[in-house]
């Protein structure tokens, strides 16, 4: 193996090795650690500095962000899962296609490929090395100091009350600003279909993972990475339905559906519906023939 790849693989395995927890610690690693990490498996043309700069981000976005940076000489992309590229029917643009495999929240084994060997860029390295000196600087803390750092919040003393109480600098009046209507707003997932919310964060694929996003006064399921395109997603069995319960189904989506459409186009958005079967897709089109449409094979 040569010298390059040693040095490589050995500072991954030594980040790796020194971030266990220690006993009474949560085991799931940080989102920070864990997007430095990923991201050193791969070369970068700025020395990691995006990266560094976007890694407190969900993955989808910090890749979305830095994929400018990323050396796409040395690397190659395959859509082996075929999601990426499905909503256009194969006709969506190369540098998209490689941005939705590569911000895929899930690691999908021999998605993205790196041609030699990768020496972890030296901001991701300084990075990871300011993260374990501060869990270090942590778990050295007394215990006394972190029994009051961890103190539930109604078991400390009250803040003053009334207007302004407390603050150093009250805000000013009128100077919060206003988002538009058609910026994507994140937020958690409504209600607790998980087979509904997984279909919705890994097929398009998401990127805000456990998102919903509000964009025109719409809640949609997705916003697929890389692209503007907003999804809405049916993981019905449709096909188990008698007839004249299909018929109810696809009059209550489609009110929705038409709503959410015709917000997605006054925002510039693409808008796609995904359903788990070709019944349901086939049941959406007689209705709307220009609606599109995919079939995702998303099940309960």
């Amino acid at each position: 193996m040569p010298r390059r790849t040693c040095i490589a693989l050995l500072l991954f395995l030594s980040a790796c090795a020194t971030i266990e927890p220690s006993p009474g610690e949560p085991e799931a690693l940080s989102p920070r650690l864990a997007n430095l990490q990923r991201a050193a498996l791969y070369p970068w043309t700025d020395d990691g500095q995006c990266v560094l700069r976007e890694t407190s981000n969900e993955w989808p976005v910090l890749a979305e962000r830095c994929f400018r940076a990323l050396d796409r000489d040395r690397v190659r992309f395959r859509d082996v899962t075929k999601r990426c590229a499905v909503a256009y029917a194969g006709a969506a643009a190369p540098a998209a296609v490689a941005l939705c495999v590569f911000a895929a929240p899930e690691i999908v084994a021999g998605a993205v490929i790196v041609i030699g060997a990768v020496v972890v860029a030296t901001a991701i390295q300084e990075g990871i090395d300011s993260y374990q000196r501060n869990a270090s600087h942590e778990r050295a803390k007394p215990k006394t100091q972190r029994r009051l750092a961890q103190e539930p919040l109604a078991n400390r003393a009250p803040k003053p009350k009334g207007a302004g109480a407390g603050d150093i600098f009250p805000p000013s009046p009128g100077t919060k600003p206003r988002r538009s209507a058609c910026e994507p707003i994140p937020v958690r997932h409504a209600g607790e279909d998980v087979p509904h919310n997984e279909c919705a964060d890994k097929f398009p694929p998401n990127r805000y993972p456990g998102m919903d996003v509000v964009v025109g006064g719409e809640r949609f399921d997705a916003l697929q990475v890389g692209v503007r395109v907003l999804w809405e997603i049916k993981t019905h069995q449709f096909d188990t339905y008698n007839a004249y319960v299909q018929g109810r189904e696809i009059e209550k989506e489609l009110k929705q559906i038409r709503k959410e459409r015709d917000a997605a186009t006054k925002c510039g958005y693409d808008f796609v519906v995904g359903v788990s079967t070709q019944a349901h897709k086939n049941a959406l089109l007689e209705e709307i023939p220009s609606l599109n449409v995919v079939v995702t094979g998303c099940m309960r």
